[in-house]
């Protein structure tokens, strides 16, 4: 059985009567313990698809199971439920409460999810400093780990993450990486968006997306 899979799944956007499509078709397939990461340029779909298999966004066709359940179409109050029990997230925004400290944001995905521990994340991410920091008082590749450590506290099936080195200097992003390779040997599925080839290259296999399409080599 496989952690997350998106089947033919298609997006459209409308503004006035103009119609873009953002996800034509696309086919993702993620296991246990495995990295894909997913390239391609701007536009090319990457936080829609994104979106829809974490259940934030419902595609207009097709569908996501996670974890041999459904997600896809179904009430909010059960895509929620799916999300804080299997999938931890990292997006290019949001991921902090600006009116919660970091460790608060943390214990709140484990109270969310009913598992998980605060144990030493912060301190393993290099940012055991900032647990009683207010969002707004870290700087952005501070936030990306906190952003991180909020992802992982519940210790996910599937790890979700959308540009998670964008904003953050080489050392960051070799401490990022390496805990990323972490999670994956204990099982994790992790699906990563990513524009770093130092990244992309650290992954089990690469999707690459253009135009809302799949492309292969």
């Amino acid at each position: 059985m496989s952690a997350l899979r998106g089947h033919e799944l298609y997006r459209f956007f409308h503004v006035g009567d103009d119609e873009t499509p953002a996800l034509r078709g696309v086919d993702v397939q993620l296991e246990a313990g495995k990295m894909v990461a997913l390239v391609g340029p701007s536009g090319s779909g990457k936080s829609t698809l994104l979106a829809c298999l974490a259940g934030l966004d419902e595609p207009d066709g097709g569908h996501v199971d996670v974890m041999g359940e459904r997600l896809s179409r179904r009430p909010e109050a059960t895509r929620a439920r799916l999300r804080a029990r299997h999938i931890g997230m990292l997006m290019q925004s949001g991921n902090l409460f600006d009116h919660l400290t970091v460790s608060s944001n943390i214990a709140l995905q484990i109270e969310l999810s009913g598992k998980g521990e605060q144990g030493s994340l912060l301190q393993r991410l290099g940012i055991g400093e900032h647990g009683d920091a207010m969002p707004s008082q870290l700087s952005g590749g501070e936030a990306a780990r906190a952003g991180l450590a909020v992802a992982l506290a519940a210790d996910p099936d599937i790890l979700i993450c959308d540009e998670p080195t964008a904003e953050v200097d080489a050392d960051t992003e070799h401490r990022i990486l390496e805990f990323l390779d972490e999670r994956r040997r204990a099982g994790c599925a992790i699906l990563v968006a990513t524009h770093s080839a130092s990244l992309a290259q650290c992954a089990d296999r690469i999707l690459r997306i253009k135009d809302g399409r799949i492309v292969h080599d």
